[in-house]
């Protein structure tokens, strides 16, 4: 676990690094053995795989704990976990939310400023600002990322307003900043330039031209996707539900992985398989 963190906070020092999100101790055990080098949760995704709507903490506390738990007790590589708001209003909820995700293995995590009961869509700042301490009293070691959905939920100044919100988070104590919804390079170079944390990036929320490259010379740190791997699979179920249905067809199943095969893999721990396939 320390060595994990001291990893995973290095990640952010040397350049640029995908992180993509996994929703289940499977999805992990893949994406971990293709050679990531951290992974994230998505909360969307967990959510999904229960048959639960995003958002709206549509999965209590306890049951995301569990879900974080199965995901990093399945690799051996740094795990971020997507802790929502923090489940809870307060700033102590925030605070416990983080403690719990250390016990539930992972080494760190977001938390961002969204409200339904603002009329911005916005917690106010200085409440966001109190959440962000509190999540940085709970450990000192954890990354902390802040995330404000600025530019999801604001109109007009909506960057401008988002890069002040990541300067006060960092003043508060986060080492990260995540803004959901940029998807131009120049945005994302403005942040970077105007922040004094590495800026976190999430692609696979739309359709987008931005390469690795491209973000990575817009001073991006880290590149994560979301729920977008989670969507895509079950992009893939509807419309193999629909082939078999409409066109008596099983097409699909070229694409598969043969039990065998991921019997073998999940049979082996996870530094082995990432070995076997060549990381």
């Amino acid at each position: 676990m320390a060595d994990n963190v001291e990893t995973f906070r290095a990640l952010h020092r040397n350049g640029c690094f995908l992180m993509p999100n996994a929703w289940d101790a499977g999805s992990a055990r893949i994406l971990s053995a293709q050679g990531f080098v951290a992974l994230g949760t998505t909360s969307a995704g967990i959510a999904f795989a229960r048959g639960a709507p995003d958002g709206a903490q549509a999965i209590g506390r306890s049951e995301m704990m569990d879900a974080i738990h199965h995901i990093a007790s399945a690799v051996s590589i740094p795990v971020s976990a997507d802790l929502e708001a923090g489940f809870g209003s307060e700033p102590g909820d925030v605070a416990e939310t983080v403690a719990q995700a250390i016990q539930a293995g992972a080494v760190g995590g977001n938390i961002e400023d969204a409200s339904g009961d603002s009329a911005t869509g916005l917690l106010e700042l200085a409440r966001a600002m109190d959440r962000i301490r509190a999540a940085r009293s709970a450990d000192a070691r954890f990354v902390l990322t802040a995330r404000t959905d600025a530019c999801l939920r604001s109109g007009r100044g909506a960057l401008s307003t988002a890069i002040q919100r990541c300067q006060a988070y960092a003043d508060a104590g986060a080492d990260c900043v995540f803004v959901p919804g940029l998807t131009q390079a120049q945005d994302i170079a403005r942040l970077v330039s105007e922040v004094q944390v590495p800026v976190t990036v999430v692609m696979g929320l739309s359709a987008s031209t931005l390469t690795v490259a491209d973000l990575r010379q817009a001073g991006a740190r880290r590149i994560s996707v979301g729920g977008s791997l989670a969507r895509a699979c079950l992009g893939l179920l509807r419309r193999a539900s629909r082939q078999m249905l409409d066109e008596g067809r099983f097409d699909y199943a070229a694409d598969q992985i043969p039990d065998a095969e991921l019997c073998d893999f999940f049979t082996m721990d996870d530094h082995t398989a990432r070995q076997r396939s060549g990381h």
